[in-house]
């Protein structure tokens, strides 16, 4: 039975008051560009459609007016629910003005749960959440006053608490591929992720609802690779051929073969990244660095990391994971942020969290933005500003190793290094080392309820989780205990009996000559 072939203002007519839309995406990744610009056009044109309840795992997005951005406006929005909200800043306003209902949920949680809708179950059951802002017993995920419905509920099973997230009943899904045949079979062969595309399109079809897909090419039935469809046909009720602009690789490239695994390998040659900041603090971060581990590696200063390990030569001796899908590989950075130039392997995100969750990842490399006396961090919420978790807290939650990396200080911090020591020429505005954080992202008593290893690494310091509190474990070579250290924080952490300095290689600007951990090797974990 052929599809229907639309406009992307045909796709946006279909879309009625009141509907449940799950909008595809990756920050700028399979983004149905065409398809949410021109719902914005008709709801100006127009008023309708009104009240539309928005489901998204990742928050997509430039932090202007592209993606998820397009569908921002009072009136057209009824409620929001998703798991990075950091590059929708109109949607974000809306939260903070109480004109929507709106929840911040864990971005695997948020990808299981349309696929567990899909199988018709009633929610999803998972630890994930647990001591964070999501359990109900703190916010329930909830982001504003104007957000009254439950959507999370803790339960017990076998003598253990799990957090129980509501399903999701989506009746629209717009989505991306590539190449769509007329019966609907949907290809996504120049794409660099796959997301949770077949679990949405299944919830949506399963609940008699609407499947949009948008693609750059449509061919006759029976020329698709059976074994290369993502979006079998009997899901997809409509597809919109875009344009050009409208179907950008990433926010950031028209195109890159390399995050499909064609074309030619090239090495980087912009040469070795200068001795700042981010770098010592990435490379103190890769002495931790174990052969033939798993890895994740967050937005910030963990994609530094990346750039010491080419440095060093021992990128191929671990294997980098992205949360959307990407397994190996060299991981993009900005809005091209997802993608891997050269994957090994794309996977599915619902699958990808799946791993995640049971333990899967080895190391993971996290950003340091607030952390207080008791090591919970705050990565989601600063006053008005609403980042969202995203993936921070499948990953920092299941991690057999977690690694936090950022600057001690943050707005205006400059450092100076050389000759194996560190000066602070002009010290940040703002700390970041609090009595309590704003909003528990992560959760330190659930890592110590486990017995999880936790670092927290700075350009100055590098501290250890322990009970009821850090542990200052090392120091910067050049630093001042009290002054540069202990006075730039609102609390006393405990200091180390045995105080070691920091490995002055990280402070002179040449290889460190990195040698890698064995993964056998048992990481101490200073808890009773």
């Amino acid at each position: 039975m052929q599809v229907k072939i639309l406009t992307p203002e045909g796709a946006a007519a279909l879309i009625e008051d009141g509907d449940k839309v799950i909008l595809g995406g990756f920050i700028g990744a399979v983004v149905p560009e065409a398809i949410e610009r021109a719902i914005k056009d008709r709801f100006f044109e127009t008023g309708h459609p009104r009240n539309l309840e928005l489901y998204f795992t990742a928050g997509q997005g430039d932090g202007q007016d592209r993606a998820n951005n397009h569908l921002s406006h009072k009136g057209l929005v009824k409620m929001a629910l998703g798991g990075h909200w950091g590059l929708i800043p109109r949607l974000q306003d809306l939260a903070n003005q109480n004109e929507i209902e709106a929840y911040n949920f864990p971005q695997g949680v948020i990808a299981q749960l349309i696929r567990d809708s899909a199988a018709g179950k009633p929610g999803t059951l998972t630890h994930v959440g647990l001591g964070t802002f999501v359990d109900p017993r703190i916010d329930g995920g909830k982001i504003n006053e104007a957000t009254k419905d439950d959507r999370v509920k803790v339960v017990e099973m076998e003598g253990r608490e799990y957090l129980f997230y509501k399903r999701i009943d989506a009746n629209v899904a717009l989505l991306r591929g590539t190449t769509a045949d007329r019966n609907g079979n949907v290809t996504m062969e120049d794409e660099c992720l796959f997301l949770e595309n077949l679990a949405a399109a299944q919830l949506v079809s399963n609940m008699g609802g609407k499947v949009i897909v948008q693609v750059k090419r449509i061919v006759d039935a029976g020329e698709l690779d059976p074994q290369q469809v993502r979006i079998p046909g009997i899901h997809v009720d409509a597809v919109v051929l875009a344009d050009d602009d409208a179907h950008m690789q990433t926010f950031a490239e028209a195109m890159n073969p390399a995050y499909c695994g064609r074309g030619t390998r090239l090495r980087r040659n912009s040469g070795p990244r200068p001795l700042d900041a981010k770098k010592i603090i990435a490379r103190r971060a890769a002495i931790e660095l174990r052969e033939g581990s798993v890895l994740n590696y967050g937005i910030g200063v963990p994609e530094v990391i990346a750039e010491v390990t080419d440095e060093e030569g021992v990128t191929d001796k671990m294997i980098a994971t992205v949360e959307p899908g990407a397994i190996g590989g060299t991981p993009a950075g900005g809005l091209s942020f997802g993608a891997s130039a050269f994957p090994e392997a794309i996977i599915t995100q619902d699958q990808m969290f799946d791993f995640y969750d049971g333990g899967g990842v080895d190391q993971a490399f996290l950003g340091l933005a607030e952390c207080d006396r008791n090591g919970d961090l705050n990565v989601s919420r600063f006053g008005t500003k609403i980042a969202g978790c995203g993936g921070f807290i499948n990953i920092t939650q299941n991690a057999k190793e977690v690694y936090f990396c950022g600057t001690f200080t943050a707005g205006g911090l400059k450092v100076d290094a050389g000759e194996g020591r560190l000066s602070i020429v002009q010290e940040g505005r703002i700390k970041k080392f609090l009595a309590k954080v704003q909003q528990v992202t992560f959760s330190a008593d659930q890592a110590r309820l486990n017995r999880k290893p936790v670092l927290y690494i700075t350009e100055r310091a590098v501290f250890r989780l322990i009970d009821e509190t850090l542990e200052l474990i090392e120091i910067a070579p050049g630093v001042d205990l009290e002054r540069d250290v202990l006075s730039q924080m609102a609390f006393q952490p405990r200091v180390s009996a045995d105080l070691k300095l920091m490995d002055p290689r990280l402070f002179v600007d040449k290889p460190l000559g990195l040698t890698l951990k064995p993964l056998t090797e048992e990481k101490e974990v200073a808890l009773a």
